[in-house]
């Protein structure tokens, strides 16, 4: 049936979205509030210990996430099997899904060691080099966990259940705040590890969301239906191979946008510890405001997925738009609140006067970007609804890599080999205009895409 905007179905389809979404959005709040607790903490250590731990988070971050796309496929495969009303076909998708995650998180896992020796041209201290890499040696002990705990997360947002993780979430966060504070600062008796603490405590924490996890599918109602252990199944390589298809895409979009921002976390570290802080609690206090536009974008996933297994693609345009106007709405609220606060916002992170003025400063920056981020998560979101994720890949490496990074660098580095760079280098300021203009790309084209993509979707089936 067909779906006019009026104010009754825009209402209607926009609470659903937000009973789909909120407990997402507190769940991610909280894995967030992670990366702030070790930011925060490390923040009152040492310049030198936060530095480590920026750096360390960059890597996990750019691993963590390709995973976190990667295993994606699981939500879009997962609500077409909802709309179809195919649910005895969805315990077998979730086992091979959590093969898929055995596999991609131990691949992960090696890539996020040798990645290391990035740090040895980075012109880092030998103190920081060495606190970095270990930080990543001890954190990466999580990503198959994480990979097959996203299996699960994607499985059971796609079936309309989202507060397990929500739960989770803040009991990990309130886990990992408390193994911190121990193993930070050395409290009863425990070693001052600074930096080394914060990934012992990360790494701690995703095997409590996995087991935790596994607890809730067994005890409750809502999964009985679709109760995906009730019997050992060994890897169907062609359904591995289709969800890998789907979700290897889903995988590098990811990569494209934050490997961007952890490449200038990486490139600014030659200016200093002052900048590589600045830079990462106004990064991090960012990742906080896009967890709303991303939690909206896992909802869309569902609700448009849903809508095309039954065969209503007019309903999934309309889910689309609705969607992607509640993340634009939201990011308008952000970019205000940013722009107002910035040097509230970097006087809770930190106590160094150098890095707070930065900070502050580069705030405005992100700021800039809230609508252009909100717009192009949500509308890829909904794209991969439609099981289309090709085209978003490449807009999103073009976005990031082809417009995003090297500008950055001309205005960032002004390499005197480029005519038209700067004087003198813009520091991380050059690379924050860089990173602006690459998320307004991706807006632009991956807005433009989905509204392509839908009109055609409905007009075919009014056809036929």
């Amino acid at each position: 049936m067909p779906y006019s905007f009026t104010l009754s179905n825009v209402r209607r389809e926009a609470l659903s979205l937000w009973q789909l979404a909120w407990p997402v959005l507190v769940g991610q709040l909280a894995t967030v509030g992670m990366a702030a607790a070790d930011v925060a903490m490390t923040g009152h250590t040492s310049a030198a210990e936060l530095a480590a731990v920026s750096l360390g988070a960059s890597v996990w971050s750019i691993i963590l996430l390709t995973v976190s796309g990667t295993m994606m496929a699981i939500n879009t495969v997962v609500a077409h099997e909802v709309g179809a009303g195919a649910f005895d076909k969805i315990p077998h998708s979730v086992r091979q899904a959590l093969w898929k995650a055995a596999g991609v998180g131990l691949i992960a896992a090696v890539l996020a060691n040798l990645s290391t020796l990035l740090f040895d041209h980075l012109y880092l201290a030998p103190e920081v080099n060495a606190r970095a890499s270990m930080f990543v040696h001890i954190i990466s002990a999580g990503l198959v966990p994480f990979a097959a705990y996203r299996a699960l997360y994607g499985y059971s947002a796609s079936i309309n259940h989202t507060k397990p993780v929500m739960v989770i979430a803040i009991l990990g966060l309130l886990l990992n705040v408390a193994i911190n504070w121990v193993l930070v600062f050395g409290h009863f008796g425990a070693p001052k590890m600074g930096a080394l603490g914060c990934a012992i405590a990360t790494a701690a924490v995703v095997w409590f969301d996995l087991l935790a996890m596994l607890v809730w599918v067994r005890i409750a109602p809502a999964y009985r239906q679709t109760y995906p252990f009730t019997r050992w199944e060994w890897p169907h390589w062609p359904e591995i191979w289709s969800m890998l298809k789907l979700g290897v895409p889903i995988g590098v979009t990811y990569f494209a946008e934050v490997s961007v921002f952890g490449a200038v976390s990486l490139l600014i570290a030659r200016f200093g510890v002052v900048t590589v802080s600045a830079h990462q609690i106004a990064l991090n206090f960012s990742s906080l405001t896009f967890m709303v536009p991303l939690s909206f974008g896992i909802g869309m996933i569902a609700r448009v997925g849903q809508a095309l297994g039954e065969g209503n693609p007019q309903r999934a345009r309309f889910a689309s738009l609705v969607g992607l106007s509640m993340s634009v709405g939201f990011a308008v609220l952000s970019a205000v609140f940013i722009a107002l606060f910035r040097h509230q916002i970097a006087a809770i992170y930190t106590s160094d006067p150098a890095v707070r003025e930065l900070c502050a400063h580069l705030l405005l920056f992100a700021a800039l970007f809230q609508l252009s981020d909100a717009a192009q998560v949500a509308a890829s979101c909904a794209i991969r609804g439609y099981k289309v994720t090709r085209a978003p890949m490449v807009i999103q490496l073009i976005a990031f890599w082809g417009v995003a990074l090297p500008l950055g660098c001309v205005l960032g580095l002004a390499p005197d080999w480029i005519p038209f760079a700067p004087a003198t280098p813009m520091s991380a300021s050059g690379f924050w205009i860089g990173l602006v203009l690459g998320l307004t790309v991706a807006a632009v084209l991956l807005s433009t895409y989905l509204l392509r993509l839908s009109k055609r979707r409905a007009l075919a089936a009014t056809e036929q």
